[in-house]
Protein backbone atom coordinates (compact mmCIF):
# COMPACT_ATOMS: atom_id res chain seq x y z
CA UNK A 1 0.00 0.00 0.00
CA UNK A 2 1.09 3.72 -0.69
CA UNK A 3 2.03 5.83 2.51
CA UNK A 4 1.04 9.42 2.33
CA UNK A 5 4.81 10.53 1.96
CA UNK A 6 6.13 7.94 -0.07
CA UNK A 7 7.56 10.39 -3.34
CA UNK A 8 8.30 9.11 -6.85
CA UNK A 9 11.39 10.19 -9.06
CA UNK A 10 8.74 9.14 -11.92
CA UNK A 11 5.95 11.00 -10.43
CA UNK A 12 3.37 8.66 -11.90
CA UNK A 13 0.32 7.10 -9.85
CA UNK A 14 -0.51 3.18 -10.84
CA UNK A 15 -4.02 2.30 -10.78
CA UNK A 16 -5.28 0.30 -7.53
CA UNK A 17 -5.44 -3.26 -8.97
CA UNK A 18 -9.59 -3.52 -7.24
CA UNK A 19 -10.59 0.09 -8.86
CA UNK A 20 -14.12 0.19 -10.35
CA UNK A 21 -15.62 2.62 -12.37
CA UNK A 22 -18.72 4.14 -10.70
CA UNK A 23 -22.02 3.06 -11.66
CA UNK A 24 -24.93 5.72 -12.73
CA UNK A 25 -26.85 3.97 -10.07
CA UNK A 26 -24.46 6.49 -7.45
CA UNK A 27 -25.34 9.63 -8.47
CA UNK A 28 -23.29 12.00 -6.82
CA UNK A 29 -21.86 15.40 -7.42
CA UNK A 30 -18.86 15.02 -4.87
CA UNK A 31 -16.03 13.49 -6.73
CA UNK A 32 -14.43 11.77 -3.31
CA UNK A 33 -17.56 9.77 -3.22
CA UNK A 34 -18.20 9.17 -7.02
CA UNK A 35 -14.64 7.66 -7.61
CA UNK A 36 -14.24 6.24 -4.14
CA UNK A 37 -13.47 3.15 -5.27
CA UNK A 38 -10.80 4.00 -8.21
CA UNK A 39 -8.42 6.33 -4.72
CA UNK A 40 -5.67 4.74 -3.31
CA UNK A 41 -7.13 6.16 0.29
CA UNK A 42 -10.46 4.23 0.35
CA UNK A 43 -8.32 1.05 -0.67
CA UNK A 44 -5.94 2.09 2.20
CA UNK A 45 -9.35 2.59 4.50
CA UNK A 46 -11.38 -0.67 2.95
CA UNK A 47 -7.74 -2.53 3.77
CA UNK A 48 -7.59 -1.26 7.51
CA UNK A 49 -11.24 -3.19 8.01
CA UNK A 50 -13.16 0.37 7.03
CA UNK A 51 -16.58 -0.38 5.49
CA UNK A 52 -17.52 1.63 2.69
CA UNK A 53 -19.79 3.58 4.79
CA UNK A 54 -17.29 5.01 7.13
CA UNK A 55 -15.46 6.30 4.14
CA UNK A 56 -18.35 7.80 2.68
CA UNK A 57 -19.31 9.46 5.95
CA UNK A 58 -15.67 10.36 6.24
CA UNK A 59 -15.82 12.34 2.62
CA UNK A 60 -18.61 13.87 3.76
CA UNK A 61 -18.00 15.30 7.21
CA UNK A 62 -14.47 16.95 5.36
CA UNK A 63 -16.46 18.00 3.04
CA UNK A 64 -18.76 19.98 5.19
CA UNK A 65 -16.25 21.41 7.29
CA UNK A 66 -14.54 22.93 3.83
CA UNK A 67 -17.42 24.23 3.10
CA UNK A 68 -18.38 26.03 6.15
CA UNK A 69 -15.05 27.96 5.54
CA UNK A 70 -14.88 28.44 1.88
CA UNK A 71 -18.76 28.47 1.18
CA UNK A 72 -18.56 25.58 -0.70
CA UNK A 73 -17.27 22.02 -0.97
CA UNK A 74 -15.93 19.77 -3.53
CA UNK A 75 -18.59 19.01 -6.67
CA UNK A 76 -17.86 18.72 -10.27
CA UNK A 77 -16.73 21.29 -12.09
CA UNK A 78 -18.44 22.57 -15.19
CA UNK A 79 -17.81 22.47 -18.74
CA UNK A 80 -18.80 23.71 -22.14
CA UNK A 81 -18.15 23.89 -25.46
CA UNK A 82 -16.72 27.58 -27.60
CA UNK A 83 -17.66 27.42 -31.50
CA UNK A 84 -16.15 29.88 -33.48
CA UNK A 85 -15.04 32.05 -29.77
CA UNK A 86 -11.64 33.86 -32.11
CA UNK A 87 -10.28 33.68 -35.35
CA UNK A 88 -7.01 32.68 -32.67
CA UNK A 89 -8.62 29.09 -31.57
CA UNK A 90 -9.72 26.18 -33.49
CA UNK A 91 -13.74 26.26 -33.91
CA UNK A 92 -14.42 23.94 -31.61
CA UNK A 93 -12.91 24.64 -28.08
CA UNK A 94 -14.17 22.11 -24.85
CA UNK A 95 -13.04 23.74 -21.69
CA UNK A 96 -13.61 22.51 -18.07
CA UNK A 97 -13.94 25.65 -15.50
CA UNK A 98 -11.99 25.28 -12.16
CA UNK A 99 -12.34 29.18 -11.05
CA UNK A 100 -15.07 28.03 -8.70
CA UNK A 101 -13.96 24.74 -7.17
CA UNK A 102 -12.68 24.77 -3.40
CA UNK A 103 -10.38 28.14 -2.50
CA UNK A 104 -10.78 28.90 -6.40
CA UNK A 105 -8.80 26.60 -7.93
CA UNK A 106 -7.72 23.25 -9.00
CA UNK A 107 -5.20 22.71 -6.57
CA UNK A 108 -7.33 22.04 -3.40
CA UNK A 109 -8.10 18.48 -5.67
CA UNK A 110 -4.71 17.17 -5.23
CA UNK A 111 -4.64 18.25 -1.47
CA UNK A 112 -7.67 16.84 -0.66
CA UNK A 113 -6.61 13.44 -1.88
CA UNK A 114 -3.70 13.68 0.42
CA UNK A 115 -5.74 14.73 3.28
CA UNK A 116 -7.95 11.88 3.20
CA UNK A 117 -4.77 9.08 3.17
CA UNK A 118 -4.03 10.96 6.54
CA UNK A 119 -7.36 11.10 7.78
CA UNK A 120 -7.98 7.32 7.05
CA UNK A 121 -4.16 6.59 8.37
CA UNK A 122 -5.27 8.89 11.73
CA UNK A 123 -1.80 10.05 11.46
CA UNK A 124 -0.87 13.01 14.35
CA UNK A 125 -3.03 15.63 14.21
CA UNK A 126 -0.66 17.73 15.43
CA UNK A 127 1.94 17.17 13.09
CA UNK A 128 2.60 20.59 11.10
CA UNK A 129 1.95 20.18 7.52
CA UNK A 130 4.40 22.26 4.82
CA UNK A 131 3.94 23.80 1.63
CA UNK A 132 5.86 25.97 -0.58
CA UNK A 133 3.32 28.52 -2.53
CA UNK A 134 2.57 31.91 -3.20
CA UNK A 135 -0.73 31.65 -4.63
CA UNK A 136 -3.73 28.66 -5.57
CA UNK A 137 -1.76 26.10 -3.93
CA UNK A 138 -1.04 27.98 -0.69
CA UNK A 139 -4.98 28.65 -0.02
CA UNK A 140 -6.27 25.68 -1.04
CA UNK A 141 -3.64 23.59 1.15
CA UNK A 142 -4.74 26.48 4.16
CA UNK A 143 -8.52 26.00 3.68
CA UNK A 144 -7.94 21.79 3.36
CA UNK A 145 -6.28 22.08 6.53
CA UNK A 146 -7.98 24.50 8.47
CA UNK A 147 -11.25 22.69 7.62
CA UNK A 148 -9.30 19.59 10.13
CA UNK A 149 -7.85 21.62 12.30
CA UNK A 150 -4.32 20.77 11.03
CA UNK A 151 -1.30 23.06 11.87
CA UNK A 152 0.25 24.51 8.46
CA UNK A 153 3.48 26.53 7.12
CA UNK A 154 3.21 28.04 4.22
CA UNK A 155 6.53 29.26 2.42
CA UNK A 156 6.08 32.20 0.46
CA UNK A 157 8.34 34.82 -1.64
CA UNK A 158 8.75 37.95 -0.78
CA UNK A 159 7.03 39.20 -4.29
CA UNK A 160 3.90 37.21 -2.60
CA UNK A 161 0.47 39.56 -2.77
CA UNK A 162 -0.04 40.76 -0.03
CA UNK A 163 -3.94 39.60 -0.82
CA UNK A 164 -2.86 36.11 -0.91
CA UNK A 165 -1.17 36.82 2.41
CA UNK A 166 -4.30 38.23 3.60
CA UNK A 167 -6.20 35.28 2.98
CA UNK A 168 -3.42 33.22 4.19
CA UNK A 169 -3.13 34.81 7.68
CA UNK A 170 -7.43 34.32 7.66
CA UNK A 171 -7.57 31.02 7.13
CA UNK A 172 -4.70 30.68 10.46
CA UNK A 173 -1.77 29.84 8.15
CA UNK A 174 1.75 30.06 9.79
CA UNK A 175 3.21 32.38 7.02
CA UNK A 176 7.53 32.19 6.22
CA UNK A 177 8.66 34.80 3.64
CA UNK A 178 11.91 33.72 2.08
CA UNK A 179 14.42 36.13 1.03
CA UNK A 180 17.24 33.98 -0.74
CA UNK A 181 20.34 33.18 0.77
CA UNK A 182 23.74 34.39 -0.33
CA UNK A 183 24.89 32.16 -3.45
CA UNK A 184 21.67 30.04 -2.47
CA UNK A 185 20.26 28.03 -5.75
CA UNK A 186 17.10 26.86 -6.58
CA UNK A 187 14.10 28.20 -5.37
CA UNK A 188 14.40 29.39 -1.71
CA UNK A 189 10.75 29.26 -1.17
CA UNK A 190 11.54 24.94 -2.20
CA UNK A 191 14.30 24.65 0.19
CA UNK A 192 13.23 25.97 3.31
CA UNK A 193 10.03 23.99 3.08
CA UNK A 194 12.72 21.17 2.20
CA UNK A 195 14.41 22.10 5.46
CA UNK A 196 10.90 21.74 6.92
CA UNK A 197 10.25 18.22 6.35
CA UNK A 198 13.69 16.98 7.41
CA UNK A 199 12.77 18.27 10.74
CA UNK A 200 9.47 16.55 10.79
CA UNK A 201 6.60 18.08 8.75
CA UNK A 202 4.47 16.50 6.38
CA UNK A 203 4.68 17.36 2.83
CA UNK A 204 1.18 18.86 2.01
CA UNK A 205 2.24 19.36 -1.62
CA UNK A 206 0.76 19.67 -5.09
CA UNK A 207 4.12 18.29 -6.38
CA UNK A 208 4.10 14.40 -7.08
CA UNK A 209 7.59 14.59 -6.40
CA UNK A 210 7.35 15.37 -2.91
CA UNK A 211 4.09 13.66 -2.35
CA UNK A 212 2.80 11.29 -4.84
CA UNK A 213 -0.52 11.39 -3.19
CA UNK A 214 -0.89 14.16 -4.41
CA UNK A 215 -1.82 13.02 -7.36
CA UNK A 216 -4.54 10.57 -6.03
CA UNK A 217 -6.47 13.67 -5.80
CA UNK A 218 -6.19 15.46 -8.96
CA UNK A 219 -6.71 12.21 -10.68
CA UNK A 220 -10.37 13.59 -10.48
CA UNK A 221 -10.43 15.72 -12.89
CA UNK A 222 -9.13 13.06 -15.21
CA UNK A 223 -12.21 10.90 -14.89
CA UNK A 224 -14.50 13.89 -14.94
CA UNK A 225 -12.96 15.86 -17.91
CA UNK A 226 -13.25 11.48 -19.58
CA UNK A 227 -16.90 11.82 -19.26
CA UNK A 228 -17.07 14.94 -21.34
CA UNK A 229 -14.96 13.85 -23.83
CA UNK A 230 -16.69 9.91 -24.16
CA UNK A 231 -19.38 12.48 -26.20
CA UNK A 232 -17.71 15.37 -27.38
CA UNK A 233 -14.48 13.45 -28.55
CA UNK A 234 -11.63 16.13 -29.21
CA UNK A 235 -8.00 15.92 -30.65
CA UNK A 236 -5.45 17.32 -28.47
CA UNK A 237 -5.75 18.57 -24.30
CA UNK A 238 -3.81 22.15 -23.34
CA UNK A 239 -2.66 21.87 -19.83
CA UNK A 240 -0.42 24.99 -18.72
CA UNK A 241 2.46 23.60 -16.72
CA UNK A 242 3.91 24.87 -13.58
CA UNK A 243 4.99 22.16 -11.26
CA UNK A 244 3.82 19.35 -13.51
CA UNK A 245 1.18 17.81 -10.98
CA UNK A 246 -2.24 18.95 -12.72
CA UNK A 247 -1.11 17.60 -16.52
CA UNK A 248 0.26 14.14 -14.86
CA UNK A 249 -2.66 13.57 -12.78
CA UNK A 250 -5.81 14.51 -15.40
CA UNK A 251 -3.64 12.16 -17.84
CA UNK A 252 -3.46 9.04 -15.63
CA UNK A 253 -7.28 9.98 -14.87
CA UNK A 254 -7.85 9.85 -18.84
CA UNK A 255 -5.84 6.79 -19.76
CA UNK A 256 -7.56 5.13 -16.64
CA UNK A 257 -10.97 5.65 -18.46
CA UNK A 258 -9.62 3.91 -21.44
CA UNK A 259 -8.38 1.21 -19.74
CA UNK A 260 -12.09 0.77 -18.16
CA UNK A 261 -14.15 1.75 -21.90
CA UNK A 262 -15.16 5.22 -20.92
CA UNK A 263 -12.81 6.63 -23.96
CA UNK A 264 -12.06 4.87 -27.13
CA UNK A 265 -9.04 7.12 -27.18
CA UNK A 266 -7.43 9.70 -25.28
CA UNK A 267 -6.38 12.83 -26.51
CA UNK A 268 -3.01 14.36 -27.62
CA UNK A 269 -2.12 16.23 -24.15
CA UNK A 270 0.39 19.14 -24.54
CA UNK A 271 2.17 21.08 -22.14
CA UNK A 272 2.11 24.68 -22.04
CA UNK A 273 4.68 27.60 -20.70
CA UNK A 274 5.48 30.38 -20.69
CA UNK A 275 8.31 31.57 -22.44
CA UNK A 276 9.70 33.61 -19.72
CA UNK A 277 9.79 30.35 -17.50
CA UNK A 278 9.69 27.26 -19.64
CA UNK A 279 12.39 24.58 -17.94
CA UNK A 280 9.75 21.72 -19.11
CA UNK A 281 10.28 22.59 -22.72
CA UNK A 282 14.24 22.99 -22.48
CA UNK A 283 14.34 19.44 -21.33
CA UNK A 284 11.70 17.94 -23.55
CA UNK A 285 14.04 19.20 -26.26
CA UNK A 286 16.98 17.56 -25.00
CA UNK A 287 14.90 14.12 -25.48
CA UNK A 288 15.76 12.01 -28.17
CA UNK A 289 13.04 11.65 -30.87
CA UNK A 290 13.38 8.51 -32.80
CA UNK A 291 12.68 6.65 -29.87
CA UNK A 292 9.99 3.74 -28.34
CA UNK A 293 7.77 5.84 -25.37
CA UNK A 294 9.18 4.05 -23.04
CA UNK A 295 13.21 4.70 -24.39
CA UNK A 296 12.03 8.53 -23.92
CA UNK A 297 11.03 7.89 -20.30
CA UNK A 298 13.86 5.73 -19.21
CA UNK A 299 16.18 8.63 -20.98
CA UNK A 300 14.53 11.44 -19.27
CA UNK A 301 14.76 9.84 -15.82
CA UNK A 302 18.37 8.46 -16.61
CA UNK A 303 19.51 12.16 -17.66
CA UNK A 304 17.50 13.84 -15.20
CA UNK A 305 20.39 16.10 -13.55
CA UNK A 306 21.37 16.93 -17.16
CA UNK A 307 18.01 17.80 -18.82
CA UNK A 308 16.02 19.49 -15.84
CA UNK A 309 17.96 22.51 -14.56
CA UNK A 310 16.52 26.00 -12.57
CA UNK A 311 15.58 28.31 -15.42
CA UNK A 312 17.23 31.81 -14.39
CA UNK A 313 14.71 34.96 -14.01
CA UNK A 314 11.63 33.29 -14.05
CA UNK A 315 9.10 35.92 -15.52
CA UNK A 316 5.51 36.32 -16.84
CA UNK A 317 2.39 37.36 -16.94
CA UNK A 318 1.16 34.29 -15.68
CA UNK A 319 2.59 34.07 -12.53
CA UNK A 320 1.70 30.80 -11.16
CA UNK A 321 3.65 28.58 -13.53
CA UNK A 322 6.99 30.54 -12.54
CA UNK A 323 8.28 27.17 -10.88
CA UNK A 324 11.99 27.69 -11.82
CA UNK A 325 12.05 23.76 -12.25
CA UNK A 326 9.09 21.17 -13.53
CA UNK A 327 9.07 19.23 -10.27
CA UNK A 328 6.96 16.63 -12.00
CA UNK A 329 8.66 16.61 -15.16
CA UNK A 330 9.14 13.09 -15.26
CA UNK A 331 4.72 12.91 -15.37
CA UNK A 332 4.61 15.03 -17.87
CA UNK A 333 7.06 13.38 -20.34
CA UNK A 334 5.24 9.76 -19.22
CA UNK A 335 1.63 12.08 -20.40
CA UNK A 336 2.98 13.63 -23.73
CA UNK A 337 4.75 9.95 -24.58
CA UNK A 338 1.95 8.12 -23.67
CA UNK A 339 -0.37 9.90 -25.48
CA UNK A 340 1.61 11.44 -28.52
CA UNK A 341 1.07 15.09 -27.56
CA UNK A 342 3.78 17.71 -27.74
CA UNK A 343 5.23 20.99 -25.63
CA UNK A 344 4.02 24.49 -26.44
CA UNK A 345 5.61 27.77 -25.55
CA UNK A 346 3.00 30.64 -25.17
CA UNK A 347 4.55 34.19 -25.70
CA UNK A 348 3.88 37.07 -23.44
CA UNK A 349 1.39 38.75 -26.01
CA UNK A 350 -0.40 35.38 -26.16
CA UNK A 351 -0.93 34.60 -22.62
CA UNK A 352 -2.32 38.51 -22.36
CA UNK A 353 -4.63 37.65 -25.21
CA UNK A 354 -6.06 34.30 -23.94
CA UNK A 355 -6.35 36.28 -20.67
CA UNK A 356 -8.68 38.74 -22.29
CA UNK A 357 -10.28 36.18 -24.50
CA UNK A 358 -11.33 33.88 -21.46
CA UNK A 359 -12.69 36.72 -19.47
CA UNK A 360 -15.00 38.01 -22.83
CA UNK A 361 -16.54 34.35 -22.36
CA UNK A 362 -17.62 35.12 -18.97
CA UNK A 363 -15.28 33.35 -17.36
CA UNK A 364 -12.99 35.07 -14.61
CA UNK A 365 -9.68 33.01 -14.57
CA UNK A 366 -6.23 34.99 -14.11
CA UNK A 367 -3.61 34.83 -16.35
CA UNK A 368 -2.10 31.35 -15.15
CA UNK A 369 -5.68 29.93 -15.52
CA UNK A 370 -6.19 31.16 -18.69
CA UNK A 371 -2.24 30.24 -20.07
CA UNK A 372 -3.64 26.87 -21.67
CA UNK A 373 -5.79 28.92 -23.90
CA UNK A 374 -2.52 30.90 -24.82
CA UNK A 375 -1.15 27.46 -25.74
CA UNK A 376 -3.70 27.00 -28.50
CA UNK A 377 -3.13 30.17 -29.57
CA UNK A 378 0.33 29.79 -30.18
CA UNK A 379 -0.11 26.16 -31.45
CA UNK A 380 -2.37 27.10 -34.06
CA UNK A 381 -0.13 30.07 -35.20
CA UNK A 382 2.64 27.67 -35.53
CA UNK A 383 0.39 25.03 -37.72
CA UNK A 384 0.80 22.35 -35.29
CA UNK A 385 -2.81 23.04 -34.96
CA UNK A 386 -5.60 23.50 -37.96
CA UNK A 387 -9.07 25.57 -37.20
CA UNK A 388 -10.85 22.05 -37.84
CA UNK A 389 -8.93 20.40 -35.04
CA UNK A 390 -10.94 19.96 -31.89
CA UNK A 391 -9.00 21.17 -28.54
CA UNK A 392 -9.75 21.36 -25.07
CA UNK A 393 -8.28 23.19 -21.91
CA UNK A 394 -8.46 23.65 -18.71
CA UNK A 395 -9.55 26.75 -17.29
CA UNK A 396 -7.93 26.83 -13.71
CA UNK A 397 -7.61 29.42 -11.64
CA UNK A 398 -10.06 32.65 -10.43
CA UNK A 399 -8.68 36.00 -10.99
CA UNK A 400 -8.59 37.40 -7.34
Amino acid sequence: MLEPTNASSQSWLPTPPRATWPTSEEPTSNPYIKWRKFLWSWHYAIDKGWTDEDYVSLVAEIDKAISAIDGSGFRTTPTGIWMGASDALPNFCLWKDETNNVAGSHKARHLMGVLLHLAVNASDTGQRLAISSCGNAAIGAATVARAVNRPIDVFIPTWASLKIVDQLEGLDATIHVCDRKVGELGDPCMNRFQEAIKKGSLPFSVQGSENILALDGGRTLGWELAEVIASNTIDHLFIQVGGGALLTSCTIGLLEAKEFGILENVPKVCAVQAEGCAPFDKAWKGLPQETTDQEKIDYAISNAETLMSPWEKPESLATGILDDITYDWIGVVTALAYTGGESIVASEKEIAMAYDLVNRQGVNAEPTGSAGVAGVISALKAGYLQRSDRVGVLLTGVLR
